[in-house]
């Protein structure tokens, strides 16, 4: 099945929107083995190069703070059927990690990420294109939970970066990419009959690709 074309599936949404819940129910109702998952959270640049090394400092929300030329690369690789070394990061020291985990090629890339509508080579490898869709304060709400409780940040320093950063860039960034998304899932991972839509067509296109490699395959034996 390898040998054709991969199909990549972006999903976007704002910070907290659900796109990792989105993402994990559309992973729990296929075949993993079949799917090879990307996250542009992995590519965050190391603190280092940055022209500040205090994180108080530098806009984590702007998408001059990711490597979004390694992941088209890694993007391009994989669809090539090359395994590729996805980068590791480390939230609470905003350090790129010297591990990197082998991503093996599969017929279905998912990549998930709050900017990666906003990069137009980026986007134009994608042949589904979704858009997890929060309200604000739904998303203010678990960002201050995840970040408590996974990144040990203080509540008032998730709130400092929320009206400095993280929600201009939401309005000049994320909102605005909403208009390339193929389908809009309301409500983040609570939307059970969008995310159930969005499964079902993924795994039509998965027949589809089997039943036209079979074909192929047929073809040539009958030739031989």
């Amino acid at each position: 099945m390898n040998k054709q074309k991969a199909i990549v599936i972006g999903i976007a949404g704002g910070s907290a929107s659900g796109k990792t819940t989105v993402t994990q129910s559309i992973l729990d109702q296929l075949d993993r083995n079949y799917v090879a998952f990307f996250s542009h959270d992995s590519y965050y640049k190391d603190l280092k190069e940055f022209e500040s090394e205090d994180p108080r400092l530098i806009n984590f929300d702007h998408p001059s703070s990711l490597d979004t030329e390694l992941l088209i690369q890694h993007l391009k690789q994989i669809c090539k059927n090359e395994v590729v070394q996805r980068p590791c990061y480390d939230f609470k020291t905003f350090r790129r990690l010297k591990e990197t985990v082998a991503v093996e090629p599969a017929p279905i890339v998912i990549v998930e990420g709050i900017l990666i509508f906003s990069s137009k080579p980026l986007r134009d490898l994608m042949d589904i294109k979704i858009f997890v869709d929060t309200e604000d304060d739904e998303r203010l709400i678990r960002r201050i939970r995840r970040d408590t409780l996974e990144r040990g940040r203080s509540i008032e320093g998730i709130l400092d970066r929320y009206n400095e950063t993280v929600k201009p860039m939401h309005l000049r960034f994320v909102e605005p990419s909403k208009r390339w998304a193929d389908v809009i899932i309301p409500r983040g991972g609570g939307n059970v009959v969008a995310i159930d839509m969005v499964t079902s067509k993924i795994q039509k296109l998965l027949e589809n690709q089997y039943e036209g490699n079979r074909r192929r395959r047929w073809q040539v034996n009958m030739a031989e």
